[in-house]
C-alpha cells in the first residue's frame, strides 16, 4: 500500500513539475511575447504577434495613390514572408496609397524584449513626426497597432522608402481564414500574377 501511495505520488509530481515548465514558456513576463527579430525561432514569434486582419480604416492624413502598379481590386503575388503562409499567396489589393514607409525598432509597452527591424511603418502612423523622409536613428512614437504593444511605443528608425505602400486581403499558403485589410506591403514586395 505504502508503495502504491509513494508511485502515485511521484507521478503527480512530475505532471505538476511539467505543467510548471509549460506555463514558463506561455508567460509574457518572460519575454519570450516580444522577441528580438534576429534569429529565426524568435522571429517566427514575432510574426506570430502581428495583428494577421486589420480594419478597412487607414491614417487620418494617407493620400491614395493616383496612378498605382497595382490599382485597387486588382490581384498580385506576394513576394515578402512577413507572416507565415504570406510568400506564394495571391492577394487582391484593398488600397493602395502614397507614403514614406519605415523599418523599425521598438521596445514593446506592455513588456518584452525589444522588437527589430519591422516592417512596415508608414509615416502617416507616427505621432507628429518631422516632415518625411526621417532619417536613420530619429526617434519616434508609434500610432501603429499592427502589433501587441506597438501603440504609443518609442521607436528607432532604420530605414526610410517613399513609395506605394498596400492593403491588401489575401489566404495564406499555410490554410486557414482569409486575411483581410492587412497593412501594409511594399510595392517592391509584389509581382504581377503570370
Amino acid at each position: 500500500m505504502k508503495t502504491r501511495i509513494f508511485i502515485l505520488g511521484l507521478g503527480v509530481t512530475l505532471i505538476l513539475a511539467a505543467c510548471a515548465n509549460n506555463n514558463e514558456d506561455m508567460n509574457p513576463e518572460s519575454g519570450n511575447q516580444h522577441p528580438k527579430s534576429n534569429s529565426s525561432e524568435n522571429s517566427e514569434s514575432h510574426m506570430e504577434e502581428m495583428e494577421h486582419s486589420g480594419s478597412p480604416e487607414v491614417p487620418e492624413g494617407l493620400k491614395r495613390a493616383e496612378d498605382p502598379t497595382y490599382p485597387e481590386g486588382s490581384k498580385a503575388m506576394i513576394e515578402t514572408d512577413h507572416m507565415p503562409g504570406m510568400k506564394g499567396a495571391e492577394a487582391t489589393i484593398a488600397g493602395a496609397f502614397e507614403s514614406t514607409s519605415y523599418v523599425v525598432s521598438y521596445k514593446p509597452t506592455n513588456g518584452g524584449d525589444p522588437v527589430e527591424n519591422h516592417k512596415w511603418v508608414i509615416h502617416e502612423e507616427l505621432n507628429q513626426p518631422d516632415s518625411p523622409p526621417l532619417k536613420p536613428g530619429t526617434e519616434v512614437t508609434l500610432e501603429a497597432s499592427h502589433m501587441k504593444g506597438m501603440k504609443g511605443a518609442k521607436a528607432t528608425i532604420d530605414s526610410a522608402n517613399k513609395t506605394t505602400v498596400y492593403m491588401i486581403d489575401y489566404k495564406p499558403t499555410t490554410g486557414g481564414e482569409e486575411v483581410t485589410n492587412h497593412k501594409w506591403v511594399t510595392e517592391e514586395e509584389l509581382s504581377p500574377i503570370e
